[in-house]
């Protein structure tokens, strides 16, 4: 991996177990595999990004394969516009989930590597240390210690980020694969919480320096009836905390039906 120094922008070399530069920047390797490269001076809270709790309930459903329909699109969409992307980034990639099984789907074609990059402490620690095939670091999306043109495909799966980090991180004509909430995303909860619920707004597919390839949207209904995947899709939404301990246990005991609306953008790094 071409990591650069978070504190200087020089490249860093793996010596040992840690990554340091000219300047005698260094940053040890975790026991899990990723290294830290987010200084205690650029963090906006003491343990930034989801809490634990978050962490592990997204993880267990998410592994459930209640989304996978998702990732399964991302990853043809992967394939179809990048089809021989050896260089992979996932942008904000929590625990790994979409990381690791779009590297499954890529190596199956042809070699690769992948990067995941989080704030999240616990989310990163969790995912080098299941996926220790991928590298993974912690380290904020609007600073990327990656050198420039690092990455021929990036994907940013609910994750905020500066545009022109992403664009500087990425080859000439690299794919970035976006995917945010669509209109009728979540509505069902939204429900229950606002006396007049609104939709998310949709996107308008233009962001500057890309050229957009393709727009879509993924819509299917979720029906859970197991209550611990109740609780677990709960606990991981925004909303958690706005729904009141009778509304979680209600749903836990009487099952939930949701609506999954998912709008999935492909862009391309205009030429120049």
């Amino acid at each position: 991996m071409h990591y650069i120094c978070p504190l200087c922008a020089a490249p860093l070399v793996l010596q040992g177990n840690s990554w340091g530069c000219l300047a005698s920047h260094s940053f040890d390797c975790a026991k899990e595999g990723y290294v830290n490269l987010l200084p205690v001076q650029k963090k906006n809270s003491k343990d930034p990004g989801d809490n634990r709790q978050m962490m592990f309930a997204r993880r267990e459903f998410l592994n459930a394969g209640h989304y996978q329909a998702l990732s399964d699109r991302v990853n043809e969409l992967a394939l179809a516009h990048a089809p021989e992307a050896g260089s992979l980034l996932d942008i904000g990639c929590g625990e790994g989930y979409y990381s690791q099984r779009l590297f499954d789907s890529i190596k199956r074609h042809h070699a690769c590597r992948l990067q995941g990059l989080d704030i999240s402490k616990s989310a990163i620690k969790y995912a080098a240390k299941r996926y220790p095939e991928s590298s993974f670091c912690v380290a904020s999306a609007y600073d990327m210690p990656f050198a420039a043109q690092s990455f021929d495909l990036a994907i940013r799966i609910y994750a905020p980020s500066k545009l022109e980090e992403v664009s500087r991180v990425l080859a000439k004509e690299g794919i970035l694969i976006t995917v945010s909430p669509g209109p009728w995303h979540h509505f069902a909860l939204k429900k229950l919480i606002y006396p007049e619920p609104r939709l998310h707004p949709e996107t308008t597919a233009e962001l500057a320096g890309f050229d957009c390839l393709h727009q879509e949207r993924l819509r299917w209904q979720l029906t859970l009836i197991e209550p611990q995947d109740i609780a677990h899709f709960l606990e991981m939404t925004p909303y958690a905390w706005k729904l009141t301990a009778e509304q979680k246990i209600n749903l836990t005991q009487q099952g939930l039906s949701c609506e999954l609306d998912f709008q999935i953008e492909v862009h391309r790094v205009k030429c120049v």
